[in-house]
């Protein structure tokens, strides 16, 4: 009976412990619970930059390996530039080529412009004979007809009434032939004007083309950087799975480089543990890799939406197949300069973190 009792006793005694440490514990969980907020929905983020090349053709050689550490502008592989290198003095060809066409085409205002002014000169030449021509013309005229009336009274030879008459017919052949003449110089000259007209066209033209060559020469040139593939930013490799000979295309994802050092927290965190977080308050950070440290943060943004809302189909309540659910709300959280830089550098993207917001 008596051992009995003392391990009645015992077995209350354990008992009463347990309730003891679990209220201890509840009442601890419940006092935190009004300062903090935590979540284990968070995991370590990084920028991971695609290596994605600009021009298409068969990789040369590769410099770098798997999970290698790069710096930024150091050469991660080469593609085959053979193609690219043709281009380009063809380029450089068709820009030569549209320049002499530029000079061909001002040589040629020149010329016309020369050929306009001439015949201008003619023109006036021309204006000036006619007048003396028509003056000639005038006198002889006067002239006929005092011969005409005097042969007409047989006062003079009929020799020179016919010498007045062949003055009269030539005096107007000759202005007829100067008229004529000055019609073909303003011909040539309007013909001149028109041609420096076209020829100023034409130089237009070739100047355009030449700053469509230049274009084109900056493209080939641009082409011919981008067979040489570098680092955009410091960081580390992907696994490289990327051979000689393979052909690659504009557009296509060969590895990451992922940016090691500039790291940060998304917390997802419920609805309803929002009401007390802002901007600017101190995170407890623990992470699964590194039990034993503390890493410290502060909350430096909400997003505009919930996770549900970005995703690939978002749902939609308005079907009639409502069920609520407690949806959760990514927080970005920066580290503060005091943590461990070692430590620090040895985080990965995708790492799983505890994260206990101080609301106080």
């Amino acid at each position: 009976m008596e051992e009995k009792k003392k391990t009645n006793k015992k077995f209350i005694f354990i008992i009463g412990a347990l309730i003891l440490v679990g209220i201890i514990y509840g009442g601890y969980k419940f006092i935190h619970s009004l300062s903090h907020e935590e979540t284990d929905d968070a995991q370590v983020e990084a920028n991971m930059n695609p290596i994605i090349p600009h021009v298409s053709g068969y990789v040369e050689k590769v410099y770098v390996s798997d999970n290698q550490k790069v710096k930024k502008g150091d050469t991660l592989l080469i593609i085959d530039n053979r193609d690219y290198k043709v281009k380009l003095q063809q380029a450089k060809a068709n820009l030569l080529a549209a320049q002499s066409q530029v000079g061909v085409a001002q040589a040629s205002i020149g010329s016309y412009q020369a050929n306009a002014a001439a015949s201008n000169s003619q023109v006036k030449s021309a204006g000036g004979n006619i007048k003396s021509a028509e003056i000639k013309l005038w006198r002889a005229q006067q002239d006929f007809k005092r011969y005409e009336n005097l042969f007409a009274n047989h006062s003079i030879t009929e020799q020179q009434y016919e010498q007045a008459l062949a003055a009269k017919q030539e005096a107007e052949q000759q202005l007829e032939i100067l008229k004529n003449q000055e019609k073909a110089s303003a011909s040539q000259r309007n013909a001149a004007v028109s041609q420096t007209k076209i020829s100023e066209n034409q130089v237009n033209v070739a100047e355009a083309n030449v700053e469509s060559a230049k274009a084109a020469l900056d493209a080939a040139s641009l082409n011919m950087e981008y067979t040489i593939i570098t680092a955009p930013i410091d960081g580390q490799l992907s696994s490289v799975d990327i051979q000689p000979g393979q052909f690659v295309q504009p557009g296509q994802s060969l590895f990451y480089l992922v940016n090691t050092y500039d790291k940060w927290i998304i917390a997802n965190f419920k609805e309803t543990q929002l009401e007390k977080m802002r901007i600017g308050q101190k995170v407890g950070i623990e992470v699964d890799a590194y039990p034993d440290y503390e890493f410290e943060g502060k909350i430096t943004a909400f997003s505009p939406a919930t996770g549900a809302r970005f995703s690939l189909l978002p749902p939609d309540n308005a079907t009639g197949n409502f069920v609520k659910t407690v949806q959760r709300l990514p927080v970005k959280i920066e580290f503060s300069d005091e943590n461990d830089k070692e430590k620090l550098d040895r985080l990965r993207s995708g790492m799983n973190v505890l994260v206990d917001v101080h609301l106080k």
